[in-house]
């Protein structure tokens, strides 16, 4: 009689074998989240549309008309029909030529402040992925040359930063830039940027000036060429002649704004005040925000009122919309506080003197705060600076009438004198004095106008 053969024991697993086994598992599922994480950010509007909305014919914006650049709204579609839809726009099949390398000028502190807004733009929009970063990089610069867009690298990137939507890359209107990146993909991030703006193209993007994600679809999907894709990026280039190597043209402006939000990265974006970036934040549409104004170009308060009241000589290379910063810097904390602006110097009150009615005449810009009636509001000497809204222009004092005429009496026997009644011979009566017509004095409005 044989003895039994013992059973097989089931094969067993190394311990290393497990650990690779399971991070491979991770990596499965972390691997499409990073993606999704790091993918460049798309500029979004909260109003979504049909499809029926981007199924709408290219228009060829005519070279005499710039083209317009409008937020971005996303049609309300899953992931997956969003990907299938984009599938079905075609490549555009005309030349795909790359860009011409730029070289950035200007002084040391426009150039930093340059690479590091452009650092930002590749960091926020596609993490840190090198290939992603290129591509945004060659955007940014596409746009700057491009006349529908600024003309500066922080311009284009900060192009609407003050508006929730219409921001052009979101990052720099939606809290996203609480996010700090990491010493090293900071540094990462500059010297992409730093190569981009010493004459590095990314050729593959060409001429493109916008571009998504690959699941969602832009109102302007089905309207622009589109050129080339890069990862889960698909990137667009304006149809007919604004899409051509002629139209991007435009001259570098040679100077960069000051941007307060870049602070906190960058210390070429923390001393302010510099009236040149001022201006030219104003001229590009970017927002100024009140803490670039530096403490030495407050004025000081003018004596009474508890030194809530400032007249100030304002600087006109600032742009008028640099005032309102300026105001609202120099009112600090105040509940109540008054602040009136001169671009001629010579009209500015002298210290402890209220403004006459020639100087009020000649003010360029006032603003009043009144916290305990909820107001404040800033205005404009409309005649010295056009603004976009007539509820933005001072209402101008009129002109006082001319001095009031005396009283005259008439004489006896004039015709114009009334007769007196009979018992009261030689009293004067009212009727006796030819008085001049009834003037109603006008009231001097307000220097600042209750809003409206």
């Amino acid at each position: 009689m044989t003895d039994p053969v013992p059973a097989a024991e089931p094969a067993r697993i190394a311990p290393g074998l497990w650990v690779a086994l399971a991070l491979i598992a991770l990596l499965a599922v972390l691997a499409p989240l990073l993606i999704v994480l790091n993918a460049p950010r798309i500029p979004v509007d909260d109003e979504r549309i049909t499809l029926a909305e981007v199924r709408k014919p290219k228009r060829v914006v005519p070279q005499a008309e710039i083209p317009e650049v409008e937020p971005v709204r996303l049609a309300a579609l899953p992931m997956d029909e969003a990907r299938r839809f984009n599938a079905t726009i075609p490549f555009s099949t005309a030349p795909n030529p790359a860009a011409r390398p730029f070289f950035i000028s200007g002084s040391a502190d426009n150039q930093a402040r340059a690479v590091d807004c452009l650092a930002a733009a590749t960091w926020y929009e596609a993490g840190d992925d090198a290939v992603g970063q290129r591509a945004v990089a060659q955007v940014v610069l596409n746009r700057m040359r491009h006349p529908a867009f600024p003309k500066s690298v922080c311009g284009v990137v900060f192009q609407g930063q003050e508006r929730r939507t219409g921001c052009q890359f979101t990052f720099t209107c939606d809290g996203a830039m609480t996010r700090t990146p990491s010493a090293a993909a900071w540094a990462r991030a500059r010297d992409i940027a730093r190569q981009a703006l010493a004459g590095f193209v990314y050729a593959k993007v060409g001429h493109s000036t916008h571009y998504h994600t690959d699941w969602v679809v832009p109102y302007w999907s089905s309207s622009l060429d589109k050129v080339a894709e890069v990862h889960t990026h698909l990137f667009f280039r304006w149809t007919g002649w604004w899409g051509t190597p002629p139209a991007f043209r435009r001259a570098y402006a040679g100077a960069e704004p000051v941007i307060a939000k870049m602070a906190r990265l960058s210390p070429f974006h923390a001393v302010g005040g510099d009236p040149a970036a001022l201006a030219l934040a104003a001229a590009e549409g970017v927002a100024i925000d009140p803490v670039a104004i530096p403490e030495s170009a407050i004025p000081q308060p003018v004596t009474g009122e508890a030194g809530n009241v400032f007249h100030a000589a304002l600087d006109r290379n600032m742009g008028p919309d640099a005032f309102a910063a300026l105001a609202i810097r120099t009112c600090g904390e105040r509940p109540f506080c008054k602040f009136l602006g001169w671009t001629d110097h010579g009209k500015v009150p002298p210290a402890g003197s209220a403004p006459n009615a020639g100087q009020i005449e000649a003010m360029s810009f006032s603003y009043l705060r009144d916290q305990t009636q909820g107001f404040g509001k800033a205005l404009w000497n409309c005649s010295e600076f056009k603004r976009p809204s007539p509820v933005q222009c001072m209402r101008r004092m009129p002109a006082l009438p001319a001095a009031m005429p005396t009283a005259v009496p008439l004489a006896e026997g004039d015709p114009n004198r009334a007769a007196a009644p009979d018992g009261l011979t030689g009293v004067r009566r009212k009727a006796d004095v030819v008085m001049p017509p009834v003037v109603p004095l006008p009231v001097p409005q307000p220097t600042v106008a209750p809003a409206r």
